[in-house]
């Protein structure tokens, strides 16, 4: 159970899967993580761990460093001091090569995409395999059809440039580039950012279909509420420099917390089951 005035990790899913969730080693511990850009102070000690196949969301107010966690986590920003140990490499001890290796076990979406603008499709998803496997040539064509496919884009969509998609297939290929190398953990950053509400739900359930049949670990920087209550198994709230919450969302929404009953207060009228609450 989550309470205001810490942390207690709640493992989601059934008693058995928990189980031998703990039997393994966590996907990602984040141990002690201080930040701090000149005197200001984003992060005093975050702490917590991820569980193999788990979809974890991280939410936070304005200004609690929730995207630049999720850098200090994959190796772009240096954190001022604690550990980051990701699929057991320790991100901030290891050597070039060492951190070379662990970037083909992971993919990263950014907030827009970040796909390279005067490549296309296909090109953008190719980038990755170019620079980290030694595919035969024959062999690589097919990969990112296949990529760009399980993204759930049309075929024809690898010949186009990015400007020439819609805001929701531009997310898609920006999946489909970081599926490329087959990665073990998924990080996205505000994924269904300025999308409409289907296309959107659509993406939701691209991500949860990725996690069960890949068994891939998704770690999720968001505010949309229909992805916490829709394919989150776990949320870690920031707030005030610290972890204030991690549990899974029905836990966490009960929080005595005037930020986080304020974040959720627009789905109050949802009970538990996700439909109209009686007499509303």
């Amino acid at each position: 159970m989550a309470t205001s005035g810490g942390s207690t990790a709640v493992a989601a899913g059934s008693v058995p899967a928990a189980a031998e969730r703990a039997r393994k080693p966590p996907v990602l511990e984040v141990e002690g993580i201080v930040t701090r850009f000149g005197r200001t102070t984003i992060h005093d000690g975050v702490s917590f761990a991820v569980a193999r196949g788990q979809v974890l969301a991280i939410i936070g107010g304005s200004g609690t460093g929730k995207s630049v966690l999720l850098r200090e986590i994959i190796g772009l920003l240096r954190p001022t001091a604690g550990t980051v140990r990701l699929l057991g490499t320790d991100v901030w001890a290891a050597s070039s090569d060492e951190l070379a290796r662990l970037r083909a076990r992971f993919g990263m979406m950014f907030q827009d995409g970040a796909l390279f603008s005067s490549l296309s499709v296909a090109d953008n998803v190719a980038t990755p395999l170019q620079e980290h496997a030694q595919l035969p040539p024959r062999l690589l064509d097919p990969l990112v059809r296949l990529r760009i496919a399980m993204a759930g884009l049309p075929p024809d969509a690898g010949a186009k440039m990015p400007s020439e998609l819609s805001g929701g297939m531009r997310k898609r290929a920006a999946i489909a580039r970081a599926l490329a190398l087959e990665p073990e953990v998924l990080f996205l950053d505000e994924p269904t950012s300025g999308l409409d509400p289907i296309t959107a739900r659509a993406f939701d359930g691209l991500l949860r279909v990725l996690c069960d049949d890949l068994g891939l670990t998704v770690i999720v920087v968001t505010h949309d509420l229909d992805t916490l209550l829709g394919i989150v198994d776990r949320v870690i709230v920031l707030a005030r420099g610290k972890v204030l919450a991690d549990a899974p969302v029905r836990e966490v929404m009960a929080i005595e917390d005037d930020w986080v009953q304020s974040y959720f207060s627009v789905r109050r009228m949802i009970n538990t089951e996700g439909e109209v609450a009686d007499g509303v």
